[in-house]
């Protein structure tokens, strides 16, 4: 099922749409003050009414004898209106006389009366509600003399409500007035949207024409001569348009397939343009951090390009070496035709290690090959060139083929790392049992095992399974045990045991009673090829020096880490993970 499409009004709609909601809330406004102030006056008129009947009141009671007040204002009654309630309150709140009520004696205390209550603060209150007395509605009117309250009450009928409901006159005149205007808006809009729709029409017909740019006619007014004259413009700017995206997209191309970094600058050397890798170069070859790719024009460490800047030659082209901080950076100038020129940092670091560390390994492989040939030549040379018994004969020739052994593990294992390293994807992965791997590794080092009186157990449950190469697997516990083999004494004990899983690992943990590493400061380095804990340790003991760095490269092939420390109880333990299968 497809999406619905989002409606969208076009800007004649939109425009008429804000012009009627602003015209509408102002119509709205205009209703509501006038029918509130129309209420107002007729309020006000019934108010005046009924102060007057108070004023009338009082001037009886003043001309009337002190000692009776109910008679004068019942006589006074007669000229009232006959729905007109009368009521006199003392200032204490008592209920003095009130005609609708005949036993004023059940009357409570009337100063709490919303009426009473505002006449008391600001000489007369009025209010509209339901007698407490006689459960009739009232419009009430009380005004405050120096020594009592009178207060005139209306039945709230229905005539009064009629008269105090606004005139719907006025809401008819303003209804059409509202729909006139609303006329007037839409042909305003309509002539205002008619430039913005054809310079809209103009643009899309132009996105989609990569030719001519087409003609359009725009209506003269101020909007019209603006239209114009964006057309006027997007026509100068077509010819130049494909020409600059598609420098844009080279230059684009450069900068984002390249790890380097770039910044062009201008004949005058101003920056132009850079990416973040050569602000991040920079800084770091800079003695101080800086955000102006131009400081590179003023550090001493680009001098020799600065120099060629300021003295270019025919090629157009210099380059440095920088090496600061442990790192390796190599800097180029490129001069353009225009001046203007590019400088690019690449960091080098990663291809001088390697570089290094290829030296080093050669001269390694060299210094570990030298010792087996070279005792494999003098044994073949002593044969060879002096008298000797067959007894020592057959001893030369003996120790002649243990050199050629450690020779041939030698080559062995650095195939393997090489192997491990440049081509992971050759190593086939299985389910591979753990306790039957073990059981096998047994079985082969069952005589050197005796020999050195290891006892190697384990405490791992049947079913555990790690997806991995079985030949990898295999010789990370092969070469950790003859690691303890050659190097932790006799008569020591191994322990392999699964001490933990998450989802996706399984954590092993490999440890012996042996001899431990005293100074801790080598465990960092156990895995280092050709490293050892003592100078000719691994000759005086055999092996090719290279076991524990085939551990941790296996174990790194199954997306594993691997650790050394000393056990406290003595010995060394090895804690790794594998996945699971």
């Amino acid at each position: 099922m497809k999406p619905m499409k989002t409606m969208r009004l076009r800007y004649k709609q939109r425009l008429f749409l804000y012009f009627g909601v602003i015209f509408v809330l102002f119509t709205v406004g205009v209703v509501v003050f006038e029918r509130s102030r129309e209420r107002f006056f007729k309020t006000e008129t019934l108010k005046e009414r009924l102060r007057v009947y108070a004023d009338v009141a009082n001037a009886t009671l003043l001309q009337a004898a002190d000692s009776s007040r109910q008679q004068p204002l019942k006589t006074l009654l007669s000229t009232f209106p006959q729905d007109i309630r009368l009521t006199l309150v003392g200032n204490r709140g008592e209920v003095i006389f009130d005609n609708a009520v005949s036993d004023l004696s059940v009357m409570e205390n009337h100063l709490d009366r919303p009426e009473v209550a505002s006449a008391r603060r600001g000489g007369e209150g009025t209010n509209i509600r339901t007698s407490a007395s006689n459960s009739q509605p009232y419009i009430y009117y009380a005004k405050r003399y120096p020594s009592y309250y009178i207060r005139v009450a209306m039945p709230y009928s229905m005539s009064v409500r009629s008269f105090l409901k606004a005139d719907n006159l006025f809401i008819y005149f303003i209804a059409a007035l509202f729909l006139l205007m609303l006329l007037l808006i839409h042909v305003v809009t309509g002539r205002l949207g008619k430039s913005i729709r054809q310079l809209r029409d103009f643009i899309v017909c132009s996105e989609g024409d990569e030719g001519s740019v087409p003609s359009f006619t725009f209506p003269q007014d101020e909007l019209g001569e603006i239209a114009a004259s964006i057309v006027e413009s997007y026509r100068q700017l077509k010819s130049s348009r494909k020409k600059i995206a598609q420098e844009r997209e080279k230059l684009l191309q450069h900068v984002h397939t390249s790890e380097e970094g770039i910044c062009f600058f201008s004949a005058n050397r101003q920056v132009e343009f850079y990416n973040g890798l050569f602000i991040q170069y920079l800084n770091t070859i800079a003695d101080e951090a800086n955000s102006n790719p131009a400081a590179a024009l003023s550090d001493p460490s680009f001098g020799q390009l600065t120099d060629f800047l300021a003295n270019p030659d025919d090629s157009g082209c210099a380059g440095v070496q920088i090496s600061k901080h442990g790192r390796f950076f190599s800097a180029l100038v490129n001069i353009f035709d225009d001046g203007s020129f590019e400088m690019i940092i690449n960091d080098a670091t990663k291809h001088e290690k390697t570089s290094r560390l290829k030296q080093e390994m050669t001269g390694n492989i060299a210094h570990e090959l030298r010792t087996p040939v070279t005792s494999i030549r003098g044994y073949l040379e002593t044969i060879m060139t002096q008298p000797l018994d067959s007894e020592k004969r057959q001893a030369f020739l003996t120790k002649a083929y243990s050199q050629t052994i450690t020779l041939s593990e030698l080559i062995h294992d650095m195939s393997l790392i090489a192997k491990i390293e440049g081509a992971p994807s050759s190593f086939a992965l299985e389910a591979v049992n753990i306790r039957s791997l073990l059981e096998n590794l047994k079985g082969d080092l069952e005589i050197p095992l005796q020999e050195k009186g290891v006892s190697l157990t384990w405490s791992i449950a049947a079913d555990v399974t790690v997806k991995g190469n079985r030949n990898l697997l295999y010789s990370i516990f092969r070469n950790l045990t003859d690691n303890v083999i050659r190097h932790a004494g006799s008569g020591v004990s191994v322990q392999v045991s699964m001490y933990g899983e998450d989802r996706d690992f399984y954590y092993f943990s490999y440890s012996d009673t042996g001899a431990g590493i005293p100074n801790e400061q080598h465990l960092s380095r156990l895995f280092e090829r050709f490293y050892r804990v003592g100078k000719g340790r691994t000759r005086d003991t055999g092996g090719s020096g290279l076991g524990l760095s085939i551990v941790k490269n296996a174990v790194a092939f199954h997306r594993g880490a691997i650790v050394a420390k000393n056990r406290a109880s003595g010995g060394l333990e090895f804690l790794f993970n594998l996945p699971k299968g």
